[in-house]
């Protein structure tokens, strides 16, 4: 690679010193193409497509090369072939020589700077994946700024070049039309300076502009249209309220209060929402009974003969409750009316802007506030199938009011969720089935993830049916199954006692007053907040799984802050929310953690990347405890060690990911995860031996030859003693 990006230098230099020495630069000057004009037509009379094809070439590497005169280039294009024909070959010739440019700039400069500046160049790529196209189009637009220089700085972005070409054709168009057109009168053309006029130039300027002012002007109508239908009161009895008592409510109540604003959080059942009920809390607490079977079947590996486990199911579930219970105080009204939030449980739906209706079981309470934060959560969703109505079905939520172990479990859906309780139940002795409609179970991660994981649930008894598409529920007095196809379109029915629909959650919206609001819901059902978390009107806000992308507690956490700075000091500074350093981790056995990209992703994005793996096969205290499956896999930019991902498959490797999260956060790379020491025996080590297999991977090969023949030379190699 460095050698193709000499190579490219030494041509670049190369035509750009031909082009100065052969006195092409004092050619291209308005005085010498209106002297050469009518020679100019002449030989376009005799040799048509040598003048039209030589000129498309020299154009596009013109521009190509940002080498001056294109200006010129352009207005001889008018002089010579008219407008129609000028227009049309200036407008492809200078988008091909753009494109160029900005390849040029990609290939010479953008890995070094991604390696210098990462955490800035990942805000602007950020920017750039979301409007990019409009800001280039605006760029293009006004004349005041120099396109060259537009190509160049546009080509060290992420930008995609077909995307940078199409807008650039159509974005360079009325400026190429001006200059050609001008290119008519060639001759009364005393300076350049005469073909944009100020009056022009503010035209081109209000142009460019026009897009961004009429989005943001629509934007302003609709706010103030939306709140002009409600009468805002002269004074508020409270700074924020808050609807949801889940993870992002509490996290935004606490934090309101913290900076002493008057905060009410509104909760129609209980505190702490899903993650304390039925979601992460009592999950993990199942997965640990489940893990305990699992490790006294494997107890003979150590040397201890034990007999195959009882499974007394209604103490695992007295275990859940336990441990729910235990952590419950942390989220209770008693804590948060002390920490000085107002607690009110009952249905909140809102009347305005700045009014929210309170159903509670005294009766109906209207309150006002500056702002609203709406962390309302989500719910399991489940699908139309048929004859679905004829069984009862269990989901994330309602999983947890089992009083037996399921004879047998259909767990349909193969996400996080659906394997984390499919596994569990497997252990604890359900016979488990699990059906996925994709190719492999965690559809979001690398094949190889998905593959080790579902090697190690079909040896702890899950059946696992890939790829296949569910049909519908049957239903008689045999007993019920589900009806299933693969992709051949083979049919199956897969009987079973229980039915677990993890397909997934969706946004609790509905009953809050929202679209009577014209707070719009996007194609997915959260809602539609920009990257601050505000909705469209300014004081309402949104966080956790109802505003989504991601349906995790500490990514609701996360927004949480956000959404309640911005709330109440969002006059000063609004922050917008970054998910490039969010971990997630999925606690089968082996664990799936994962922070940043994966090459699933890196793929889709175009991006291109290193990987280094390390298998934890290698490190010693796996070795140590009999549990060294799995890997770490880490995503780089080539030849840098800026942490673009980091992906964990193995015992511990939720614990694991957070030096990778620090690192990805602080902008730490491999090279300096190498300095930081880690305590031996202890499976953190795999972070540092993975860095270790990256430098090995990038060592100075030359340095180390130097290195070679100065050892040498100091142990006296080839020294002749006289005697």
């Amino acid at each position: 690679m460095r050698s193709r990006r000499l190579l490219l230098v030494l041509v670049i230099v190369a035509a750009v010193a031909a082009f100065f020495l052969s006195g092409a630069s004092d050619f291209l000057t308005l005085e010498s193409l209106q002297a050469e004009q009518a020679r100019f037509q002449a030989w376009l009379a005799r040799e048509p497509v040598t003048v039209i094809g030589g000129f498309f070439l020299l154009y596009v590497v013109m521009a190509g090369l940002s080498l001056p005169g294109a200006t010129l280039m352009t207005l001889l294009s008018g002089a010579l072939f008219g407008l129609g024909w000028g227009l049309l070959i200036v407008s492809f010739a200078s988008t091909l020589g753009a494109t160029l440019a900005a390849l040029i700039a990609r290939t010479l400069l953008r890995e070094p700077l991604e390696r210098r500046y990462a955490r800035q160049l990942e805000r602007i790529n950020v920017g750039i994946r979301r409007e990019g196209a409009l800001y280039l189009f605006t760029l293009r637009l006004i004349p005041l700024f120099p396109f060259f220089v537009i190509n160049l700085v546009m080509g060290l972005t992420r930008m995609r070049l077909a995307t940078f070409y199409w807008v650039s054709q159509v974005g360079m168009l009325a400026g190429t039309a001006v200059f050609v057109n001008a290119g008519n009168e060639l001759a009364e053309l005393q300076a350049l300076g005469d073909i944009l006029s100020p009056s022009l130039v503010a035209s081109f300027v209000l142009i460019g502009l026009f897009p961004w002012l009429a989005k943001g002007l629509v934007a302003l109508v609709r706010r103030r249209a939306l709140a002009r239908r409600y009468r805002r009161p002269a004074r508020f009895d409270r700074d924020v309220v808050v609807i949801g008592a889940g993870a992002a409510g509490l996290v935004a109540s606490y934090i309101a209060a913290a900076v002493r604003a008057r905060v009410t959080l509104v909760e129609r059942e209980q505190m702490g929402g899903d993650c304390l009920n039925t979601g992460c809390v009592p999950s993990k607490a199942l997965i640990r009974a489940a893990r305990s079977v699992r490790e006294v079947r494997g107890a003979s590996r150590f040397g201890v003969q034990v007999a195959e486990p009882s499974v007394d199911f209604a103490a695992v579930m007295g275990h859940v409750q336990g441990a729910i219970e235990a952590i419950a105080p942390h989220d209770s009204v008693e804590r948060y009316e002390s920490l000085g939030v107002e607690v009110i449980k009952g249905e909140a739906s809102l009347v305005s802007p700045w009014q929210v209706r309170v159903m509670t079981p005294e009766g109906e309470r209207t309150l006002t506030a500056r702002h609203v934060i709406i962390a309302s959560g989500a719910r399991p969703r489940v699908p139309e199938l048929p004859g679905i109505e004829s069984v009862e079905v269990l989901t994330s939520d309602t999983l947890w009011r089992l009083k037996e172990l399921p004879e047998r479990l259909l767990v349909l859906g193969g996400g996080p969720i659906g394997c984390e309780l499919g596994q569990s139940f497997a252990l604890l002795g359900s016979r488990v089935t699990l059906v996925e409609s994709a190719g492999q179970l965690l559809p979001r991660e690398d094949a190889e993830v998905a593959e080790a994981l579902q090697v190690a649930m079909g040896e702890d008894g899950v059946r696992v049916l890939m790829g296949h598409r569910a049909l519908g529920v049957v239903a008689d007095a045999a007993g019920s199954a589900l009806e299933v196809a693969n992709a051949d379109g083979h049919r199956e029915l897969v009987p079973f006692t229980h039915l677990l629909v993890a397909v997934g959650r969706e946004a609790n919206v509905t009953g809050m007053g929202l679209e009577a609001l014209g707070i719009d819901t996007r194609g997915n059902g959260t809602l539609d907040v920009d990257e601050t978390l505000r909705s469209v009107l300014p004081n309402v806000w949104a966080c956790g799984d109802v505003a989504g992308p991601y349906q995790l507690t500490h990514a609701g956490a996360h927004q949480a802050w956000h959404a309640t700075v911005n709330a109440l000091f969002g006059e000063l500074k609004r922050f917008r929310v970054s998910y490039r350093a969010l971990p997630a981790v999925t606690f089968t056995i082996p664990e799936v953690a994962r922070v940043g990209l994966n090459e699933r992703e890196a793929r889709e994005q175009g991006l291109d990347y290193e990987v280094t793996r390390y298998a934890l096969s290698e490190l010693d205290r796996a070795l140590a405890e009999a549990e060294s499956g799995g890997f770490v896999k880490v995503l780089t930019p080539p030849g840098s060690d800026r942490i673009l991902g980091a992906t964990i498959v193995g015992e511990g490797a939720g614990e694991m990911l957070a030096t990778f999260t620090l690192a990805m956060t602080r902008g730490i790379g491999l090279n300096r995860l190498l300095s930081i020491i880690h305590p031996y025996p202890t499976r953190s080590e795999a972070v540092k031996a993975t860095a270790g297999v990256w430098k090995n991977a990038h060592k100075p090969e030359r340095l180390l030859g130097w290195l070679e023949r100065y050892f040498a030379w100091r142990r006296g190699a080839g020294r002749v003693t006289r005697g």
